[in-house]
């Protein structure tokens, strides 16, 4: 079968026998998101998993409709059609996943909202760089502020082009996501991650100046309290010069603490 646009079947056996182990699945309901031909969801129900598996092409459903008829049967695998980054998802605990390139951002995002124990994931190789960049440091961006405040992040594999079908033109990383609370407590979590879009969305720009461009997103009442309480060397900085620390008294300072 060839696959969908922005979908690269992992194909390296060893690897996928790494990647079913890096977590123990026995008895927990993993999510596996992008299943493609199930070579990953045969590992994971070997394990004895019980797997959730979306995918948003019709026609691959209808294959692993067939290929898995015993194991939806028995309540061991339960098939979703759609799209991750919208469609309503089961609970579930773990999350294992080769995540489509091009959805990586949006998907990981939202399985932060909701919430798991732990996550292997496969990204490709410079996105999950840029995830554990440390804040302070010129590769930060809204991705690694967001997951670093919410999550540690661990690099557990390199794969070439090589392990995939076809080959994409990038390298990938399958990292293990584990969720933490906040290191500095936060107000408003939404607020929270509505200051660090928007300050990420004018990273040339000091604090100061993009918050006063985040008007959309916040009252003036909020960002003229902020400018008039928070020191004025700390406005002065850009977004990737600041730390968790930081980002959290700028968030709390807005919400009105």
């Amino acid at each position: 079968m060839s696959a969908p646009r922005d979908q690269h079947f992992l194909v390296d056996r060893g690897a996928v026998e790494k990647i079913a182990n890096f977590v123990d699945v026995s008895g927990r309901r993993v999510l596996e998101i992008g299943p493609g031909e199930g070579v990953l969801t045969h590992a994971l129900l070997d394990r004895g998993a019980t797997v959730i598996a979306v995918e948003i092409d019709p026609a691959l459903v209808e294959e692993l409709e067939i290929a898995f008829a015993d194991e939806i049967e028995e309540g061991r695998l339960q098939i979703v059609q759609g799209d991750a980054v919208k469609v309503d998802i089961p609970p579930f605990d773990i999350v294992v996943a080769n995540l489509p390139y091009s959805a990586s951002s949006k998907i990981t995002f939202r399985l932060l909202n909701i919430g798991f124990e732990a996550a292997i994931l496969m990204y490709q190789k410079e996105f999950a760089q840029r995830m554990i960049a440390p804040p302070g440091t010129p590769n930060v961006g809204r991705l690694s502020v967001m997951v670093q405040t919410h999550a540690s992040v661990k690099p557990l594999l390199d794969l070439g082009p090589g392990s995939f079908r076809p080959k994409p033109r990038v390298r990938s990383w399958v990292v293990r996501i584990t969720p933490h609370e906040p290191t500095y407590p936060l107000v408003d979590r939404r607020v929270y991650a509505d200051m660090v879009r928007v300050l990420f969305s004018h990273r040339r720009k000091t604090v100061r100046k993009g918050l006063r461009s985040g008007k959309g997103t916040f009252a003036d009442e909020q960002i003229e309290h902020v400018i008039a309480e928070l020191p004025a060397e700390l406005l002065q900085c850009r977004p990737e010069d600041l730390t968790l620390e930081e980002f959290a008294l700028i968030a709390n300072t807005l919400a009105g603490r």
